[in-house]
């Protein structure tokens, strides 16, 4: 049965750029798993709607619909055991949870006020008005009051991933000499905003900016093949 994932796009149908899809594209490549990528934009709901769904990733295997990157990352590694570990065992998937939660509600936050307002610049025509009322609407601000004062707050966030810095001083990736899918739910956060921002989130010389460069190499270099500002 062919795997179909409905996947965040700009303007540009090769501009991939939602974290939680990334996490879903890499985890389906960790498991050697072919994909035929749907683009997708914010102003198409009902395309997901058709499938029960509300907001992408969504994933299509047969007659099944899968939502949400966690519930799609567990349904991969029980459905196809055969193929590599995206956890590495029980332990290694509770650990994952945890990652999971520490990117949406430090990072991914953390990321958004850095990067917010040039996000209009790469969207199709038809989504921009939806994203500007949306997302100003949550803020309670103007896009461009919500990162005005980035030069300052990017430090903070810097500081935010002194865990994360200090485990890759010591080893290669989050899963130790190779990566599992824990990797690939924070390198989300930092491939989402490489494809929407020309802003550099990362010193040249933290150890994660390197991790950052061994993430992108992986499968075959899949990461690196949208269109991105880096």
């Amino acid at each position: 049965m062919t795997l179909q994932l409905f996947d965040l796009a700009g303007a540009d149908p090769a501009r991939r750029f939602s974290p939680y899809c990334w996490r879903v594209r890499m985890a389906l490549a960790a498991k050697g798993l072919a994909v035929e990528t749907l683009p997708w934009r914010f102003t198409e709901g009902a395309r997901l709607a058709a499938h029960g769904a509300e907001k992408v990733p969504l994933l299509l295997h047969g007659d099944r619909a899968i939502a949400d990157s966690w519930t799609i990352a567990e349904y991969l590694e029980d459905r196809f055991p055969d193929g590599p570990s995206l956890f590495g065992g029980d332990g290694g998937r509770a650990l994952a949870r945890f990652v999971n939660a520490w990117a949406d509600s430090v990072q991914i936050p953390g990321i958004v006020r850095l990067v917010v307002a040039d996000i209009p610049a790469v969207l199709d025509p038809a989504d921009v008005a939806y994203f500007r009322t949306s997302r100003e609407a949550r803020f309670g601000q103007t896009l461009e009051a919500v990162q005005a004062d980035r030069v300052a707050q990017v430090e903070v966030f810097r500081r935010s991933l002194l865990p994360l810095r200090l485990m890759l001083r010591a080893q290669p990736f989050l899963g130790g000499a190779a990566p599992l899918h824990a990797d690939s739910i924070v390198f989300g956060g930092f491939q989402w905003a490489r494809c929407v921002s020309p802003f550099p989130l990362l010193a040249a010389d933290d150890p994660v900016a390197a991790w950052r460069q061994r993430m992108l190499d992986l499968h075959g270099g899949l990461a690196r093949q949208v269109p991105a500002f880096d």
